[in-house]
């Protein structure tokens, strides 16, 4: 599928893995012990040009689809999980930006992301409707040319550490539906004070993924994204696609990595009694060969999601829908299958493998849920409403 890519993605792309070799990976165990927001890697991905990714090119951006940041964020993924999270969350935020960008939030924002001056991030995520995450309890009310925006979001990554983040707030009609809510541009100025207790998770442990108290934040009628209400749209032509293929490819750049550290290890673990490697026992040559066969079914579904849904064929829903579902079942298994052929020495305490494990096992966390997503995938198949 690699081969498959444009010249200039495939480019981009590997531009990505020189950076996750030379800057983002050295470092990478050092961020999951101190659970440190990777500040030296986001730095170092806008210097190479990748942080508009997903930008317009009025803007300066690459402009970018699914298929770019699939290929992107799994290279970075590869290297480093929370940093693909950062990444992969900032180019989400910037396609929610530009989907109807206004020529005052293209010209501060959009600009500024793709000159590699700007982070920007979610926050959607609440502790009420769990991971209903189309569902917001979060206000906003309208005084004059000022929004005045009140609640708490949770696991907001990169919070704290970007320079904006796209609010979602419950729509102004109090009849509104499920997924009709309103989304604006919240500065991080605005939310110097706001922020909640340090990220320290199990896994993800670079993400900063913190929780933000908004209260009567007041945010400019200009950094309103589309139309008040109207973002029932936005949920499932933007945010839930671009979120699910950063998910995605994250996840895969998982798996790839523990497949490698797996292989790698199968070719040089020697036994001192025969100087045989474990590569040679067949039962073990057969695990790895599964292990492979996950790995390139998930990548090869995943991407083909991508590329359907950047050519808007009508039936590329479903697939998008599916796409974290199957990279999740397939990360969590060959990271598990991983660390049970490395024994003993991926066992130990902050052993790499160790890591990926960790990380693995945010994909079932994560919303939307496998359940949520394979819900919604059948009701995609059977022409029912998604909510």
């Amino acid at each position: 599928m690699d081969h498959d890519l444009p010249d200039r993605l495939r480019d981009l792309r590997d531009t990505a893995e020189r950076v996750a070799s030379e800057t983002i990976g050295p470092k990478a165990d050092e961020i999951d012990r101190s659970a440190a927001w990777p500040a030296h890697a986001m730095r170092a991905l806008a210097g190479a040009g990748l942080m508009g990714l997903v930008a317009p090119r009025t803007a300066g951006g690459e402009e970018q689809g699914m298929l770019g940041l699939l290929a992107v964020t799994e290279a970075i993924g590869r290297s480093c999980a929370s940093t693909a999270m950062c990444y992969g969350m900032h180019c989400v935020g910037t396609a929610v930006i530009a989907a109807k960008a206004t020529p005052y939030q293209r010209r501060h924002y959009l600009e500024p992301i793709a000159a590699g001056r700007h982070v920007t991030s979610l926050a959607l995520s609440e502790s009420g409707p769990g991971s209903n995450f189309y569902v917001t309890e979060t206000s906003l009310r309208r005084e004059g040319d000022i929004y005045v925006v009140d609640g708490t979001k949770q696991f907001v990554t990169s919070g704290g550490r970007a320079d904006s983040y796209v609010v979602s707030t419950i729509a102004s009609d109090p009849d509104a539906r499920a997924g009709e809510f309103s989304c604006l541009i919240v500065d991080a100025e605005q939310l110097a004070d706001a922020w909640l207790e340090p990220w320290d998770g199990f896994g993800m442990r670079g993400n900063s993924s913190r929780g933000v108290r908004l209260e009567r934040v007041r945010v400019a009628r200009q950094n309103l994204l589309g139309e008040e209400g109207d973002q029932d749209w936005y949920v499932f032509e933007i945010v839930t696609p671009y979120f699910l293929a950063a998910m995605s490819a994250t996840y895969l750049g998982i798996a790839r990595a523990a497949l490698d550290l797996t292989t790698e290890h199968l070719r040089t673990r020697h036994f001192s009694h025969s100087g045989e490697t474990l590569a040679a026992l067949p039962v073990l040559q057969q695990e790895l060969a599964d292990m492979w066969a996950a790995v390139q079914t998930s990548r090869g579904f995943v991407y083909d999601a991508a590329r359907r849904a950047d050519a808007g064929q009508a039936d590329a829903l479903p697939w998008i829908f599916m796409t974290k579902a199957l990279a999740a079942e397939t990360v969590v298994s060959v990271t598990n299958r991983a660390m049970t052929l490395c024994g003993g020495s991926a066992y130990r305490q902050n052993s790499r493998l160790a890591r990926l494990l960790r990380d693995a096992r945010a994909s079932h966390v994560m919303a939307p849920t496998s359940h949520i997503l394979r819900q919604w995938t059948g009701r995609a198949l059977l022409g029912m409403p998604l909510l």
